[in-house]
């Protein structure tokens, strides 16, 4: 367990590191799941404050009782982040994967995310 752990995290500094030499001032939208829910911020490095946030912990997925842990889950919650940055007057971001694969959840909300009117 340590060990993958510890490659998890060589993969996180790995993209984290082009990410910084790519940005050029654009902020940072950052995804992380879990096996249970996914969740993505608009993260501006330099101030360092979150411009925008959601989750599938918020109130609408929790009434609704809808499950985060699936490709639906994430295309919403791309969609909802994407509308709350373009709101937050962010139209332009970078994309940070985290250590996880560029596939699945992670590309759904990507997709989603694009759709809806960021640029990455």
């Amino acid at each position: 367990m340590a060990n993958a752990k510890n490659a998890m995290g060589l993969r996180k500094a790995r993209v984290r590191k082009v990410l910084k030499a790519r940005e050029n001032g654009r902020p940072r939208l950052s995804v992380f799941r879990s096996s249970k829910n996914i969740y993505a911020q608009i993260i501006d490095d330099v101030k360092g404050h979150t411009l925008a946030s959601a989750s599938t912990l918020e109130e609408g997925f929790l009434k609704a009782k809808k499950t985060g842990a699936n490709k639906d889950a994430a295309t919403e919650i791309g969609k909802l982040v994407a509308e709350r940055a373009v709101k937050a007057g962010v139209s332009e971001v970078v994309f940070d994967r985290g250590s996880y694969i560029y596939h699945g959840r992670v590309k759904a909300l990507a997709d989603a995310a694009r759709a809806a009117g960021l640029k990455f």
